[in-house]
């Protein structure tokens, strides 16, 4: 690894990589890697920077996107067309120990840092590049969004209620899910090149993690041949397994077995549920889910929310609230978990983000994290850093 001062501990602590992407699905990944300790600099189109920039919610004119999504980053903005700002691309390689980069497969290569070249010119670089649909394959040239490759991979139509139109799940997941396996396998590579001495070169395609995140819809469809669809809040294999209605508003409950059933029917005065046939055990339940459901809010809608999550969590059933993203921000124990951290960005001051959810025991989970970098704001000290005499 290279001797790069870190703005964070932890494990990743003097790692250096070269951050060439944009908008969400690499920023993501290398964001998780500055988390842990690693010196990211993020290489910029000049004057314009990273899309994610331009994209909102502002406060005065910066976007906090991109700063919930690049924080602990430093920013040098260069234009690899341009033979000067390619030599200094390229005198950061010498010391990088990684690069991610989410050009459109063959960009990369066009500008002359195809894997071969670099894996020869610096042997112990690692690159790592996530794309739509991956370095090779028949879409492999085609441009993704996330919406794409939701759509493509299957869990859109897993997704909301019967007869309804398509729908997108709400967060990003597949940029999310590029990244975090992007990370994965940066980690992996990292491993092996400490066991070896060998560098190698990462492809992860957003369509694939979709594919590989699809679990039981796939299970059920290799098992049966039936196509899954959408079953709304349900699972489509354990029952009670949703959310339902109560007084005033609904709630989740997940009695995924035959014992947390027969408890939760006990808990919520139920118990001519344990002796219904038709609610036996777990297949039977599944296969009569519609009229289990109705006998649970028959009683679930007698009293509110706060009155049914109260004996569920003291009889160990799990349930709980359906949360808004205030409520979640709120919540005691998403708090008690540092999962809402703080950067105190120059311009605008304190900007609340999500934390990292990985806690390690041997290095601090920081309640405050370095600030995402202004575009070009690093270029000084990282052109002093690559202009010192090697060690």
């Amino acid at each position: 690894m290279s001797s790069t001062t870190s703005p964070t501990p932890g494990p990743f602590a003097g790692l250096k990589v070269i951050d060439l992407t944009r908008v969400l699905a690499g920023p993501y990944c290398t964001m998780l890697l500055a988390d842990f300790g690693a010196d990211v600099i993020k290489v910029e189109v000049p004057e314009r920077g990273d899309d994610a920039r331009h994209i909102g919610p502002f406060i005065e004119d910066k976007s906090t996107y991109f700063m919930s999504l690049n924080r602990g980053k430093r920013s040098i903005a260069l234009n690899l067309k341009d033979d000067e700002d390619r030599k200094t691309f390229e005198t950061l390689l010498e010391t990088a120990d990684v690069v991610v980069e989410n050009y459109r497969p063959g960009a990369f290569d066009k500008l002359g840092y195809d894997w071969e070249t670099l894996h020869k010119r610096y042997p112990s670089l690692i690159l790592a590049s996530a794309s739509g649909f991956g370095q090779t394959g028949p879409y492999s040239k085609r441009p993704a969004y996330d919406m794409v490759v939701q759509a493509m991979g299957g869990i859109m139509s897993l997704t909301g209620h019967e007869g309804d139109p398509p729908t997108r799940v709400g967060s990003s997941i597949g940029d999310i899910g590029a990244g975090l396996f992007t990370a994965i396998g940066v980690a992996s590579a990292l491993y092996h090149r400490e066991k070896t001495g060998e560098a190698t070169r990462i492809d992860v395609a957003m369509l694939d993690c979709q594919v590989a995140i699809l679990e039981n819809g796939i299970a059920r469809y290799l098992a049966t041949g039936q196509i899954p669809g959408r079953l709304g809040s349900r699972h489509p294999s354990i029952a009670p397994f949703q959310a339902f209605a109560t007084a005033d508003r609904h709630i989740v409950i997940a009695a995924g077995n035959d014992i947390l059933f027969a408890r939760m029917a006990k808990a919520i005065g139920a118990l001519d549920l344990i002796d219904d046939d038709r609610f036996a055990d777990n297949d039977l339940r599944r296969h009569n889910v519609d009229a289990l459901s109705e006998a649970m809010e028959k009683t679930l809608r007698t009293q509110p929310a706060e009155h049914w999550l109260t004996i569920l969590d003291d009889a160990g059933i799990p349930s709980g609230p359906i949360n808004n993203v205030e409520q979640v921000l709120q919540d005691p124990q998403v708090i008690a978990r540092n999962m809402v951290i703080q950067a105190n960005d120059p311009d605008i001051g304190p900007i609340k983000m999500p934390g990292n959810p990985i806690k390690f025991s041997a290095f601090p989970d920081p309640s405050e994290r370095p600030a995402a970098p202004a575009l070009d704001g690093d270029r000084d000290a990282i052109l002093s850093e690559s202009a010192a005499p090697k060690a």
